[in-house]
C-alpha cells in the first residue's frame, strides 16, 4: 500500500494536525509506505497563473511547476485529505493545489476523435479518504451542499477506481468542541480507517527496476 497524505492546516498546533497524525499512525501500522505533503509548511502556492494555464493542456510541459506533487499522485494506490472545512469548502491552499496538480492526463484524458468527454486517469487510485472539520452543525453544512466533501468524494473521486473504498468523517460544531467532543472524534476517525484499510497489504519492497 502506497498512500499520499494531503494536509492543510497553518497551525501546527490544530486539531487538524491531531486527525492527521491517527491517519498517518494507522496508515504505518499496516506497513504502508506514507508520503505527507503538508501544503502549507512546503509553502505551496495556489494560485493557477495565466503562463500555467496557457499551458494546461500542453503535457508534459503541463506538468513541470508541480512534478513532485503529480508523481506522488501517480505512485500512491490510497489518497486522503485531510482539511478544516471553511466557507462550507476547501480551504484556498487545498483548491489551488487541485487546480495545478489534477492536470488534464494526470488525473483525466481530455475528449479526443473517439471520446466525448472527459475519462477518469486515476483508477489506480483503490481507497479515498476525506477528513475534516466544520465551524458549521450537520445540518447546515448539509443545507448549503458540503461542497468541500463533494468535490472530494464525488469530483476527484469518479477519477479514482470505480470499485473504490472511501472513508469520510467530520467533526461539527468545532467552536463549540470539548475535549470529549474531540477525543471521540478521533475514535471516530480510527474506526474510519480501520474499515478503509481493511484488507490492504503492505507496500511491496522496492527493486531497482521499479518505477518511480
Amino acid at each position: 500500500m502506497r498512500a499520499v497524505v494531503i494536509y492543510c492546516h497553518p497551525r501546527p498546533e490544530s486539531f487538524t494536525a491531531a486527525i492527521r497524525d491517527v491517519v498517518v499512525g494507522e496508515l504505518e501500522a499496516r506497513g504502508a509506505e506514507v508520503r505527507l505533503l503538508d501544503l502549507y509548511a512546503s509553502g505551496f502556492q495556489p494560485v493557477l497563473g495565466a503562463g500555467e494555464l496557457e499551458r494546461y493542456f500542453d503535457y508534459p510541459d503541463s506538468i513541470a511547476p508541480v512534478a513532485g506533487d503529480v508523481e506522488a499522485i501517480r505512485w500512491c494506490d490510497t489518497l486522503i485529505f485531510v482539511y478544516p472545512t471553511w466557507w462550507y469548502g476547501l480551504p484556498a491552499v487545498l483548491k489551488g493545489w487541485l487546480d495545478r496538480v489534477l492536470l488534464p492526463e494526470v488525473a483525466f484524458l481530455m475528449p479526443d476523435a473517439t471520446h466525448s468527454t472527459i475519462r477518469p486517469a486515476l483508477q489506480h487510485i483503490k481507497r479515498l479518504g476525506v477528513f475534516t472539520t466544520c465551524g458549521a452543525s450537520w445540518w447546515l453544512t448539509r443545507f448549503v451542499g458540503a461542497p468541500g466533501r463533494r468535490t472530494l468524494l464525488r469530483g476527484v473521486g469518479v477519477l479514482c477506481a470505480p470499485r473504490r473504498r472511501v472513508a469520510f468523517a467530520a467533526h461539527y460544531l468545532m467552536d463549540s468542541s470539548t475535549d470529549a467532543s474531540r477525543a471521540k472524534h478521533l475514535t471516530r476517525v480510527r474506526r474510519k480507517m480501520d474499515k478503509l484499510l481493511r484488507g490492504a497489504t503492505a507496500a511491496a519492497p522496492r527493486t531497482t527496476e521499479d518505477p518511480a
